[in-house]
């Protein structure tokens, strides 16, 4: 086994990947492969069938390989199993799936005290910038204009709105102070937009694979920025970066603006 092998001078990251079969588990299977420096040495899939030169294992319990980080990319439901793994092992875990509920959200943050855990809501190095230039043109504009955020995404995707529109509006609010509610369903109601609202909109059709935009609105003018995204290659190659970024960390969380500072995440 290919275990902390050194290759020259750097020695290579042993990933087990979970949700190893899925979509997202193929494309990163395919992003590791093309790195010197990175080896997927399991995946966790109840699809067991094999793809390529590592082993799949359908549970963590049946898996004899040892890894330095795990990349997961599966399904909420499968959220307690794996930080038990983690915790249990001690091995860092780039949490990657969508769709947590605030509970899982809370469960990931608790498992950081006990290893390092690097979790954002969009693993796209564009739509972090657009959350920090979103932040920035709220606490700019101030309550002159009125702030909407409308994600678009495929006709399969369950959960609404998007964790990456959760993630702007929640970025938005700390940045000015808590001041704003979000409202997701203003269909039900019949009262004038409060100055204090966050507005989320979510579209779902065709194959559309993720568009957000932050609309500011104030008198006379608009201003929207927006990121669209064309592949789901985006979140795997970020998922990568994220793990070589956390191979070796103490416990602790993590998140994007560590990964672009190069520097330790909190331990809150």
């Amino acid at each position: 086994m290919e275990s902390n092998q050194r290759k020259g001078c750097f020695k290579v990251i042993r990933i087990l990947l979970c949700g190893a079969n899925g979509k997202m588990g193929h494309v990163i299977a395919s992003c590791v492969a093309e790195r010197d420096n990175m080896k997927i040495v399991a995946g966790i899939d109840l699809n067991t069938e094999k793809y390529s030169d590592f082993p799949i294992f359908s549970d963590f319990s049946s898996c004899d390989q040892e890894a330095d980080v795990i990349i997961d990319f599966s399904n909420p439901a499968l959220l307690e199993s794996l930080l038990a793994y983690a915790a249990q092992t001690g091995t860092p875990l780039v949490a990657a799936t969508t769709g947590y509920t605030p509970e899982q959200t809370e469960a990931i943050k608790a498992a950081a005290k006990q290893t390092a855990v690097f979790f954002t809501f969009n693993m796209s190095l564009g739509v972090n910038l657009l959350t920090a230039l979103s932040q920035q043109a709220a606490k700019v504009l101030g309550d002159q204009f009125d702030i909407e955020i409308i994600e678009k995404h495929h006709n399969q995707k369950v959960d609404a709105p998007s964790g990456t529109a959760i993630m702007l509006a929640e970025a938005i609010n700390k940045a000015c102070d808590d001041r704003y509610i979000f409202e997701y369903d203003r269909h039900s109601r019949r009262m004038k937009r409060p100055k204090n609202e966050i507005g989320m909109h979510s579209i779902r059709a065709g194959s559309i694979v993720g568009e957000h935009e932050v609309l500011f609105a104030g008198r006379d003018e608009q201003l929207s920025l927006k990121h669209t995204i064309t592949s789901k290659e985006v979140f795997a190659v970020g998922a990568v970066n994220a793990a070589a970024f956390l191979s070796g960390k103490t416990a602790g969380l993590y998140d994007m603006a560590d990964l672009l500072a190069g520097q330790k995440g909190s331990n809150e």
